[in-house]
């Protein structure tokens, strides 16, 4: 059978139950991993509702794979910062950059197994490469919100009022821009260490 351009359509009972129209049979949420691990596309309907609900099917297949003992992919800083995200002015970044860094990752992933295996059978820390790649994709990260956020914040969580009277001068917001660069990068190391 050709493969076609189209996504699968599954669509999701009240029941519970989720159907592939594609093959005329029920399947699980093993089975659309099992169906994302070999890269074909689909989408999830309300079946009552039409309601396209690919999202939440796809966070549910991450937690149960996640409750799965010795599948853990997500570090718990990683879970709270992106909490931490939600109703954030930079919210609507994140997921841009996500999936930038998880493409980039994708594309370096034979190279890393590579490094990995030379570094197993020597005394080398093999997540060296994968570190400096989330590095160089934080700074990207951190560039990327200078732009958008070209006055400094308070620390203490308030908001720095304009004054009519006093402009800030351009100089003296790129010096707070660094200061909040070099502390973002110094939290990240931190992160970076426990990890």
């Amino acid at each position: 059978m050709a493969k076609s351009d189209e996504p699968i359509t599954i669509k999701k009972y009240a029941n519970r139950r989720l159907y592939n129209t594609g093959t005329s049979t029920y399947v699980t949420l093993e089975d659309l991993a099992t169906m994302v691990k070999n890269g074909e596309d689909f989408v999830v309907y309300d079946a009552k509702s039409s309601e396209d609900i690919t999202r939440s099917v796809l966070a549910q297949i991450i937690f149960e794979q996640e409750n799965k003992e010795g599948q853990n992919l997500l570090p718990i800083n990683f879970l709270r910062q992106l909490i931490r995200f939600y109703g954030d002015s930079m919210q609507m970044m994140v997921p841009r950059y996500l999936e930038v860094s998880l493409e980039s990752f994708t594309r370096e992933q034979e190279k890393m197994r590579q490094q990995m295996a030379q570094a197993f059978g020597v005394n080398v820390p093999a997540f060296g490469p994968m570190e400096e790649q989330v590095r160089r994709n934080m700074e990207m990260f951190e560039k990327a919100f200078a732009m958008f956020s070209p006055f400094p914040r308070r620390e203490g969580g308030g908001q720095e009022k304009p004054e009519a009277d006093k402009p800030a001068t351009s100089s003296e917001d790129i010096d707070a821009l660094k200061r909040q660069i070099d502390e973002m990068q110094k939290r990240i190391d931190k992160i970076s260490d426990k990890g």
